[in-house]
């Protein structure tokens, strides 16, 4: 099962791209403003998100679905 994780952006060289689905920063999506980043692995939570909530599919798209993550201008 896939799970999800929102980080800090300052937070992004701690991590180890081989536990995580994404294989580096520039494939995971990031807060508009480029404050926050989403992990997402498959089994136990690495090390390095310890203590973070984790999602499951269901909450972070509705999480995604927020200003924060999804501007609403049209292109």
């Amino acid at each position: 099962m896939r799970t999800y994780v929102i980080a800090d952006t300052s937070e992004v060289s701690g991590f180890d791209f081989d536990q995580l689905i994404d294989i580096d920063e520039s494939y995971s999506r990031k807060s508009l403003d480029g404050s926050k980043i989403l992990a997402r692995y498959e089994g136990t939570q690495p090390f390095f998100l310890l203590g973070k909530t984790e999602y499951n599919e269901s909450e972070i798209l509705s999480i995604l679905s927020d200003p924060e993550w999804t501007s609403e201008d049209i292109i």
